[in-house]
């Protein structure tokens, strides 16, 4: 009895012991070759600007932009192409178009890359962030990423599973379905406020978000915010400053009251990659054609659209050395989601002097 007592007070050990080490294999075998980084980068942002009034006399007012930073954190294991540089350190500056790409160089082995960034740029602040999870198998592969780019107004996740079908030139085809999440696009919260005219009526909705107007009778007005400060004292300001800052208020808080949106479609692609040290050339595309029709749901993209629409997305690396000096170059991606668009791209030509 004692001898069965202690097997099994000692069987759990045992047996916690062997997940220990199996989740310790997993974990080392999934960052095996990743890179963690983290980097901080400034510069001058936009010059100073001098605003001149000759309301009470000659006035001057220099409006000044503060500096631009970035704060960068992240890691990441994505398998070099032939045609990128290895580089020293990664500082989160170089643009790595190829990170797009449907297809990575690896098969049967987990890519990824997990990335945030805060910045200020031009006197506005953003917090960026992009994820991804890549697998890519001989007749199948599968992607999830999230996307969070503030200076382009966009933000979304999306997940896709495909079958593929590699040729022997270098170019692979696939087919599959994606799924989507993201805010309403399409979505216009000012749409109820515009009068038969096409105007809009921004000064009743002001009143409803709670501004207030008072006159004084002898011509002149002041207009407070709904925390009863002061902050016009003339139409011309009232148009020109406040109406504007308080219709961008009200239309993200209206978007950030409705829930998130689901986008069901069918997606195609292609991924092509042929590289010598002399030339190479890495072009990928997504197409998505037909999208699942919610009727019911009021907010959906579908809705506001009337009907289908084409989402794509695509990229393109080129390089071409002619002889030992002279070489040129073109890369970038283009992305046209729901209603936002978003692109990069970069080319030129290179003379080596020897």
């Amino acid at each position: 009895m004692k001898k069965i007592l202690v097997l099994l007070f000692c069987l759990p050990l045992f047996s916690s012991a062997q997940i220990d080490e199996k989740v310790k294999a997993l974990t080392d075998d999934f960052f095996k070759f990743s890179t963690f980084y983290g980097a901080v980068n400034g510069n001058t942002s936009v010059s100073d600007v001098d605003v001149y009034s000759v309301t009470n006399g000659l006035e001057t007012q220099t409006v000044e932009t503060p500096f631009d930073y970035s704060i960068l954190f992240g890691t990441r294991k994505i398998r070099r192409f032939g045609y990128e540089p290895k580089e020293a350190f990664k500082n989160g500056t170089a643009n790595s178009f190829s990170d797009a790409a449907t297809i990575g160089l690896w098969e049967k082995k987990v890519e990824f890359l997990f990335q945030a960034e805060y910045k200020r740029q031009e006197g506005e602040n953003y917090f960026d962030q992009r994820h991804m999870i890549r697998y890519v198998d001989e007749e199948w592969l599968a992607k999830v990423e999230y996307l969070e780019d503030g200076f382009a107004d966009v933000k979304f996740f999306e997940s896709s599973q495909r079958w593929r079908k590699e040729l022997d030139n270098g170019v692979s085809f696939n087919l599959g379905i994606a799924q989507r999440m993201s805010e309403p696009y399409g979505f216009d919260p000012l749409e109820e406020w515009l009068l038969s005219n096409g105007n809009l009526h921004y000064t009743f909705l002001a009143l409803e978000e709670g501004y207030t107007v008072e006159f004084d009778g002898q011509g002149g007005v002041e207009y407070f915010d709904p925390l009863g400060s002061s902050v016009a004292n003339s139409t011309e300001v009232w148009e020109a400053v406040v109406i504007p800052e308080m219709l961008a208020n009200y239309t993200e808080r209206k978007r950030d009251e409705l829930p998130i949106q689901w986008t069901h479609s069918w997606v195609v692609g292609f991924d092509y990659y042929k590289y010598t040290k002399t030339s190479w050339l890495h072009a990928w595309g997504s197409l998505m054609p037909l999208h699942y029709s919610d009727d019911e749901n009021q907010f959906s993209y579908y809705n506001f659209n009337e009907g289908q629409w084409m989402d794509y997305s695509g990229g393109i690396i080129f390089g071409h050395w002619f002889n030992k000096n002279l070489g040129i170059f073109l890369e970038g991606t283009y992305n046209k989601y729901w209603n936002r668009t978003w692109h990069g791209f970069s080319a030129g030509i290179n003379y080596r002097v020897f």
